[in-house]
């Protein structure tokens, strides 16, 4: 490092650390999850009043959507209520969208890589409506033909 005069300073560094915070995520050998103290905001957020209030949340909550399966899908209806020129009418189908997503989130999932060991497939859909591209290890299994 130092013959191309990079330097680590030592009082940044953490060794032998079993997670460590990137980013506003947690990083492990195990995968990356989000930082317990923004899904802590995203759960105890109020129901927005308004389009303003709408809009901080969601910003909180786009920062998390890959931790929530079928996010764009998700929040669908929330989004139509931030077109232009639409009134505010906030909706049964509005709150349990809102608390699907708080849900989501606060289950914990943890984001793993794919184990290269074995083979995988991605799998995306390039339909109009949201699109998701899990990456899926397969089970290999001899089938014999008698």
């Amino acid at each position: 490092m130092r013959e191309n005069k990079l330097y680590a300073n030592l009082k940044k560094c953490v060794f032998c650390a079993p997670e460590i915070p990137v980013l506003g995520c947690y990083v492990s050998k195990d995968g990356v999850r989000a930082d317990p103290e923004n899904i802590s905001s995203i759960r105890s957020w109020p129901t927005p009043k308004n389009q303003t209030e709408l809009r901080q949340w969601l910003g909180l909550a786009n920062h998390l959507h890959k931790y929530t399966k079928d996010y764009a899908g998700l929040i669908q209806p929330m989004a139509s209520l931030l077109k232009k020129d639409v009134t505010w009418d906030w909706r049964p189908e509005h709150q349990d969208t809102f608390e699907a997503v708080k849900k989501s989130l606060a289950s914990g999932p943890v984001l793993m890589l794919p184990d290269t060991s074995r083979s995988f497939h991605v799998v995306c859909d390039a339909s109009d409506s949201p699109s998701d591209a899990p990456s899926c290890n397969l089970t290999m299994r001899a089938v014999s033909a008698s």
